[in-house]
């Protein structure tokens, strides 16, 4: 990409951020948050036991339950695995 197609590509995102309308493309992705509590506590585990089983720091697991931070990509995905299907993500975790 050359020089000037950066500066007029950030040109365009500051003059969109302003309110101006140039015909800058704005996208949106819709992330949904996990409860992460809610799938541990389905499974009636401690945080301790849920950590262990799947993965996880109990450091991040905490700092997901009490929404100082949410899940990234992956972690989310994972979740959702685990929310659906915990046997499945067990063995893979025993097996892998």
């Amino acid at each position: 990409m050359s020089g000037s197609k950066i500066i007029n590509g950030l040109s365009e995102a500051i003059d969109h951020a302003k309110g101006f309308s140039r015909s800058a493309t704005e996208h949106r992705v819709a992330v949904h948050r996990v409860d992460v509590r809610a799938i541990r506590e389905s499974l009636r585990l401690s945080q301790e036991e849920f950590a262990l089983r799947f993965g996880f720091s109990l450091g991040t697991l905490r700092g997901w339950e009490q929404g100082r931070r949410q899940p990234d990509g992956p972690s989310r995905i994972l979740l959702r695995v685990i929310m659906k299907d915990p046997e499945v993500v067990e063995r893979a975790v025993v097996n892998g």
